[in-house]
């Protein structure tokens, strides 16, 4: 029987249409409440506007696998807060055509009084889940976490490892539309992350799209086949997975060959004064 495609789905699961996110930096330092609000009726705060996005365009379709890519402060994880509605853009809209479970912030969501099993139920009702439906996953979700050992044990004593295998322990207990992982998968051990990626790839076979950002390249291509370069909040370059970690690396490699030669020049430099000043100290 031939599948009949269903016009009245979106083309995109993930719309992001031209977005732009702003903040506002204080200028001043400001120790108290009393002096904010001071400050505030005043009108003698002074704020420093930021753009942490400019005018992004991202279109993902169902079950593509994305990777973001960028150096510290260009704008990725802001760019996935938007999409799970952490954040709400100053211009523009996003679009989510399905349900979403977010990995953004390591321990997001978790609370460290509570125990590893009270942070299960906690967590998976903030995913709008059921108590019931906790219930019939717990086991599954303790399996694979790991954690058998410690789930009366108050989260605040896990180590950063442990809190990212309760955190995508639970946000795996299903399989959302679009599941988002920012990098809390760069802690614990080796054997535990090959068993996260594992994961992710089963989900992607069955549908899921995937947002993914890490730093490390090889984990990149082996798991997406698209990417978004942000610099500075402002889109380089975005598509094919290859073309466009291939041309971030090669960028990357560039600056620091270039870092690497003015270093070394400003040393040469330094070494010519300390033997200038040598050799006129040794005429006196």
């Amino acid at each position: 029987m031939e599948n009949i495609k269903n016009e009245n789905a979106p083309e995109y699961i993930v719309d992001v249409d031209n977005v732009t996110v702003r903040f506002n930096k204080a200028n001043q330092k400001v120790d108290n409440l009393k002096e904010y609000f001071v400050r505030l009726i005043r009108r003698q705060l002074m704020f420093q506007e930021f753009i942490a996005l400019k005018d992004v365009n991202l279109k993902i379709k169902k079950g593509e696998a994305w990777a973001i890519i960028g150096t510290n402060g260009s704008g990725k994880s802001t760019l996935l807060k938007v999409i799970s509605r952490i954040l709400k853009p100053y211009k523009g809209k996003v679009t989510v055509n399905g349900s979403i479970a977010s990995l953004i912030e390591l321990g997001a969501g978790i609370d460290p009084r509570l125990t590893a099993r009270e942070n299960i139920y906690l967590n998976g009702c903030i995913l709008g889940y059921t108590k019931q439906y906790i219930d019939e996953r717990f086991d599954a979700i303790v399996e694979f976490s790991e954690l058998e050992d410690f789930l009366d044990s108050p989260v605040q004593n896990f180590s950063s490892g442990m809190k990212s295998r309760l955190g995508f322990s639970v946000a795996t207990m299903v399989e959302p539309d679009v599941l988002i992982v920012d990098e809390v998968l760069s802690v614990g051990d080796v054997l535990f992350r090959k068993k996260c990626m594992n994961r992710m790839n089963e989900m992607l076979s069955r549908g899921t799209t995937l947002l993914f950002v890490s730093h490390n390249m090889a984990t990149v291509k082996s798991m997406c086949d698209k990417a978004i370069w942000l610099n500075k909040g402002e889109v380089v370059m975005s598509g094919d997975m290859e073309e466009v970690c291939n041309e971030y690396t090669a960028t990357i490699e560039a600056k620091k060959a270039k870092e690497k030669e003015e270093k070394l020049k400003k040393e040469k430099a330094l070494d010519m004064q300390a033997k200038a000043l040598k050799s006129k100290r040794a005429k006196k």
